[in-house]
């Protein structure tokens, strides 16, 4: 392993790599700033670039674009409301609220800090035990990926404002409803496609997101008049400030810490990804704070913003442990680079790191060059990228606009999801009209289809017996995890909340006596 790592070291410090990452990572942090094109659009660009390069140049070039992209989509979640990629839209429900306090540098300043450190985390955890977590994400099974997916659901409370929670639940479902339209992955059967072709496959994650994000925001601004009014005077030196102060560095420390390993071992299970390892950990985050810290997510939280960040930085880095390890692309951008390795003639399986040393660790030490170069990169921007809430809200909309609808139709060229959008949107305005929050649709919808295809599965291996929940250890732990965050809360909040009741009477009866 050591004589592994040091053939890595020699080749990823070669000056043409270390420009290969430089190159890969500002052209990942732009694209990925272009509301809708996203990682996966970011690496597909660069396959033709890696033809007749070296197969370890080719690979740290892509892993480059890969988290550049992602560390640069949060850049439009916070400043428009348009997340660049799916991976950045929990980033939107703090970010975006921070930039409208006039605190664009702050939330930007901390989204690269956050991302750095789960970027970092990940490389090391990925150098050091690369191979032994290969071994862990094989032990995964349906029913095991299926608990997980429940846990995840709890996560509903999280994204749901006081007297909130029906709502949330209401919306969770619809999440899980739109998730059924397409084909059925077990039985091949289409459903509620209504016989148009364009439903085959299913409702975009980027369409549902772009609509019920961007799209709805930029509309509810207008309907609201906000659009019309004179424009604030704006602190330059406080909106582009990057400045934490020590208690903000305090509160956010052990935010980052747990989410950066949390993300990272969520990226290491085949299909799960940064985008669930996001919610996931904005959900973590927010139901173990305090009652009173709780009121301040969704509404411009430190943690609220530094938990996703940090998380889905740590899940692309782990993403590459099945990809690398197993030759199972852990998400759908390093499908792309599976395909492009193969291309390249190396197989990545088990045997990589033994028949080629060189690729395996260059690629993972490259990436701890890769977050330092970003860091490197976006700090000294962040005062003028920042300035971009200052262009008026006349001109800002209609870039709003164009940029969310040409970057769902840049994913697909099809005219159907524009109109699908804005159908979606129209329901999204309506609901929002309402009260109904709109993130526990997004985590039913990313948490539905691979909860479906796991449960399928399962229920196929158990002979159609729901006894899989409590025969494996690690399934009926993942279970019994679920139904305590599930149970907890409210439990405490029931007895908290008759101990209060109870104490004016008890005092009243001591004073009497």
């Amino acid at each position: 392993m050591l004589d592994g790592i040091i053939i890595g070291l020699s080749t990823a410090v070669m000056p043409f790599n270390l420009m290969m990452v430089v190159v890969g990572c500002f052209a990942g942090t732009f694209i990925g700033m272009l509301p809708g094109l996203g990682p996966i659009s970011a690496v597909a660009l660069m396959i033709p670039i890696t033809y007749g390069l070296d197969p370890s140049s080719s690979i740290i070039l892509m892993a480059g674009v890969y988290y550049g992209a992602v560390f640069g989509a949060s850049t439009s979640s916070i400043l428009i409301n348009a997340p660049g990629c799916a991976a950045t839209v929990v980033t939107a429900f703090d970010g975006y609220p921070l930039a409208q306090k006039n605190q664009a540098g702050k939330a930007l300043a901390l989204a690269a800090y956050s991302s750095f450190t789960g970027g970092t985390v990940g490389a090391l955890a990925l150098l050091v035990a690369a191979p032994a977590l290969a071994s862990v994400s094989l032990s995964f099974q349906s029913t095991d990926y299926f608990a997980l997916m429940i846990l995840g659901l709890t996560a509903v409370a999280a994204f749901s404002g006081k007297g909130q929670v029906i709502k949330a639940l209401m919306m969770t479902v619809f999440g899980l409803m739109i998730a059924t339209v397409g084909t059925d992955t077990t039985s091949g059967a289409t459903r509620f496609t209504f016989g148009n072709i364009d439903l085959i496959d299913g409702v975009s994650f980027l369409l549902l997101a772009m609509a019920t994000f961007a799209l709805t925001e930029v509309i509810m601004t207008v309907l609201n008049g906000q659009h019309k009014e004179d424009e604030k005077q704006v602190d330059m030196s406080k909106l582009g400030s990057m400045k934490l102060s020590k208690e903000e560095v305090k509160e956010v420390a052990p935010t980052i810490a747990r989410s950066s390993i949390f993300g990272f071992f969520i990226g290491v299970l085949p299909g799960a990804g940064a985008t669930i390892a996001s919610f996931l950990a904005y959900g973590l985050e927010r139901n173990i704070a305090s009652a009173k810290e709780k009121l301040k997510f969704g509404k411009g939280s430190l943690r609220g913003l530094a938990a996703p960040e940090s998380a889905n930085n740590a899940a692309s880095t782990g993403s590459f442990v099945p990809l690398l390890t197993l030759g199972i692309p852990g998400s759908g951008t390093t499908a792309i680079m599976l395909g492009a390795l193969i291309a390249a003639g190396i197989q990545p399986g088990p045997r990589l790191f033994i028949d080629n040393p060189d690729v395996f660790w260059s690629v993972i030490i490259s990436m701890y060059f890769g977050n330092l170069v970003l860091l490197i990169l976006n700090l000294p921007l962040i005062p003028y990228i920042s300035k971009l809430l200052l262009i008026p809200r006349s001109i800002l909309i209609p870039m709003i606009l164009f940029f969310s609808i040409t970057g769902v139709y840049l994913v697909s060229f099809n005219t159907f999801d524009i109109q699908m959008m804005v159908i979606i949107t129209v329901i999204a305005i309506f609901l929002k009209l309402l009260q109904f929050p709109m993130a526990p649709m997004l985590l039913g919808f990313i948490l539905g289809g691979m909860m479906e295809s796991n449960l399928s599965r399962a229920l196929v291996i158990s002979d159609g017996s729901f006894a899989f929940l409590w025969e494996r250890p690690l399934t009926f732990g993942i279970v019994l995890t679920a139904i305590t965050v599930l149970c907890l809360p409210p439990a405490l909040e029931f007895l908290f909340g008759r101990r209060k009741d109870k104490g004016p009477d008890v005092a009243a009866t001591e004073g009497k006596g």
